[in-house]
């Protein structure tokens, strides 16, 4: 396993957090002022699903290639969700 995906794999077994900023700009005199900025942090918590896999004796041996490439697709959706 690629350190890349057991370090995904790792982030969504234990939970993580995630924040986003909005920042809202009005123009006044000619320059564009900030008039208000909103911080947003969430957690999101531990996948069971994650967990097992670690877990698991022979850990992502046993999924078939179709059942490897659902568990990419879900955790790379997951990853570009946080990054949002």
């Amino acid at each position: 396993m690629s350190d890349e995906i057991f370090d995904a794999l790792k982030k969504c077994a234990v939970g993580f957090s995630s924040g986003e900023t909005v920042e809202e700009y009005a123009a006044e005199d000619g320059e564009l002022k900030l008039i208000k900025k909103k911080v947003t942090r969430r957690f999101v918590p531990p996948d069971i699903k994650a967990v097992k896999m670690l877990m698991d004796d022979g850990g992502i041996s046993g999924l078939t290639d179709a059942a490897l490439e659902e568990e990419k697709d879900r955790l790379m959706k997951m990853l570009e969700e946080c990054d949002d």
